[in-house]
């Protein structure tokens, strides 16, 4: 089976369940619907004695008829049948409509169950695993998971319909019943042969399936960068390789489940075979009547097919619990950032809370090869406005992650307000602070509706205050619809400055206690780079602050600048002041900062022209 393994990794938190400890799962996923559940076993043992009367009532009626022949009589024989035939229908369409409703609740739930486990994970485990792959957990194996109730209700039914027609067998000839049922045992030992290899290749098919989601979604947004390097092709040779590669493992897969039914076929048939030689053999000695002799050859008929779907269903069933199994791995993934019990409860309003933070001997590694702080420490007093500067790699944006418990550090405080942050109630944690990133995120909505993501309860009128209250809402006057203007995808709609300017008027209807910023690299014109820089200063007012500086307007009204090197903090200090040390803010200041000065353009250009 390499030929289809390759390439095809297990994610880190994929784990192998028992048979019996996924069926315990999956039943307590239908234990809710244990009442439909009850109705649905009724109708299928309705229907299956309605399925199995028809047979008895011909058989009967057929001694009946050569005996006393009479049109009467064949037209009961025919009402009976319809009957039968009427009620096994109704008896199905209500296991079915059921068996439907049923099967959409537990998707339902259990979809419910992974995203809510998926969205609760931490950012470390989304910068590691897929989101392609993810998502091909959440949408196609839950959905595949409904397999399992469907051969599950398809197995009660069989069996009820086999025990049926293996008692009126043995009322007919009790030799040829055995004879019969010493064959079953033959049939579900060669079906139970196929289970491990079944739940190996299912396992690969999903595997591919979720490399291909993977890969779709990866080249979907990347196709910007993908087109200006001219690499469709590359793309599509990716995507033509993965999908050879779905196309083996869905083969093997296939003939693995459907070679099943042949050879476990092959085996009934030898057995009807013998059975019609020795039924012959008794008709003829008359100790069945040729009604019996009928009904018993019938009813084999009958009864092999639901003994092949006994049979196989273990194998089949792999397919269900191959989804299972990955769908609960997801959800059973163990986060690496931990809340210690029990959580210390926050205010709600921002403004109860002072927002000093310390960070006490913090060690933090990615990995055990990369060391990112070794021993940080850092106090932030209330309302400070602090700038972070530092060399690419210098440990900046880790703190931010730490800080907003997106990452766990390894040893060490942090504190807020005193408190130890791993204690306190992690969503009403989140609400106090508020984070805009360098290249910021917005959904596919109005603007109105992004500003209002930072407080969903928010009316209309509190999201246009916080919209106006950036820059003075200047910059709502080039949006083409104003606060109804839709972003389009990851706000493609708008340009970087104006995502900028709704990011912020989001942090500032939140109206955290602090407020982090990742300062964003891209160039903006003039103009817009003033209303950002008009909006930091009404977001930053009166409450906590860090941003990680890359704009020198940014860094000179900062009340403190943190200059890094290596996870360790080798200055601090205001601008004058470092500057006036000639170290290694001064160095930073000459790479990153100067050309951003006009004092440093125009004698620069002055002596060009000299």
């Amino acid at each position: 089976m390499g030929f289809i393994m390759n390439g095809l990794d297990t994610e880190a938190y994929d784990r192998t369940y028992g048979d019996k400890e996924l069926l315990r799962r999956i039943l307590g996923y239908f234990r809710p619907y244990m009442a439909q559940m009850v109705v649905i076993a009724i109708a299928i043992t309705l229907s299956a004695a309605a399925g199995t009367g028809s047979p008895i009532l011909i058989a009967r009626a057929l001694d009946i008829l050569v005996q006393t022949p009479t049109t009467g009589a064949m037209a009961l024989l025919a009402g009976g049948v319809f009957l039968l035939g009427a009620a096994a229908w109704g008896f199905n369409f209500i296991q079915q409509r059921l068996v439907a409703r049923v099967v959409g609740s537990v998707v339902l739930k259990l979809r419910q169950d992974v995203f809510g486990a998926t969205i609760e994970h931490d950012l470390s485990f989304f910068d590691e695993h897929p989101s392609g792959k993810m998502v091909s957990r959440i949408t196609s194996d839950t959905q595949d998971f409904s397999e399992v109730v469907t051969l599950s209700t398809n197995l009660i039914s069989q069996v009820l319909l086999v025990l049926l027609l293996a008692g009126w067998l043995l009322t007919i000839n009790v030799w040829l019943t055995l004879v019969l049922l010493a064959f079953a045992p033959v049939a579900v030992a060669l079906a139970l042969s196929f289970r491990r290899i079944a739940r190996r290749v299912t396992l690969d098919a999903r595997r591919v399936t979720a490399t291909i989601n993977a890969q779709i979604q990866e080249s979907i947004s990347g196709i910007m960068v993908a087109k200006s390097f001219r690499q469709e092709q590359a793309i599509y040779t990716t995507f033509s390789d993965n999908n050879e590669q779905g196309y083996r493992a869905g083969l093997r897969r296939g003939l693995t489940l459907n070679t099943i039914f042949p050879i476990v076929g092959a085996s009934s048939g030898i057995g009807i075979g013998l059975l019609i030689y020795a039924g012959g053999l008794t008709s003829r000695s008359g100790l069945v009547s040729p009604g019996e002799w009928y009904l018993f050859m019938q009813s084999v008929g009958f009864f092999w097919f639901p003994l092949l779907g006994i049979a196989s269903f273990w194998s089949q069933f792999q397919d269900g619990l191959s989804a299972a199994e990955r769908v609960f791995a997801l959800i059973d993934a163990e986060p690496k950032v931990v809340q210690i019990s029990p959580p210390i409860p926050l205010p709600l309003d921002g403004k109860d809370l002072a927002g000093e933070v310390q960070f006490h001997r913090v060690h933090f590694s990615y990995n055990l090869n990369e060391i990112v702080l070794p021993d940080f420490s850092l106090t932030i007093a209330p309302q400070e406005t602090m700038a972070l500067v530092g060399h690419t790699g210098a440990g900046k944006s880790s703190i931010i992650k730490l800080l907003t418990r997106f990452y766990e550090f390894q040893s060490g405080q942090i504190l807020l307000d005193g408190r130890d942050i791993r204690r306190l109630d992690l969503r009403q944690y989140r609400r106090h602070i508020g984070l805009v990133t360098q290249t910021p995120f917005l959904f596919s909505t109005s603007v109105a509706e992004n500003i209002r993501y930072g407080r969903p309860g928010a009316s209309d009128d509190e999201v246009r205050q916080a919209a106006l209250g950036i820059s003075g809402g200047d910059w709502l006057g080039d949006l083409p619809h104003g606060l109804e203007t839709d972003v389009g995808e990851r706000g493609a709609n708008l340009s970087l400055g104006q995502r900028q300017l709704v990011a912020l008027a989001r942090v500032l209807l939140k109206n955290p206690a602090i407020f982090i910023l990742d300062e964003a690299t891209a160039s903006v014109d003039p103009f817009t780079e003033a209303q950002i820089q008009e909006g930091l200063e009404v977001v930053m007012r009166d409450r906590t602050a860090i941003v990680i500086a890359h704009r020198l307007s940014t860094v000179k009204t900062a009340d403190r600048i943190i200059v890094m090197d290596h996870g360790q903090i080798v200055e601090e200090g205001h601008h004058a002041g470092l500057m006036a040390q000639g170290g290694h803010y001064a160095e930073l200041y000459n790479t990153y900062f100067r050309h951003q000065s006009l004092d440093y353009q125009i004698p620069d250009l002055e002596e060009e022209l000299t």
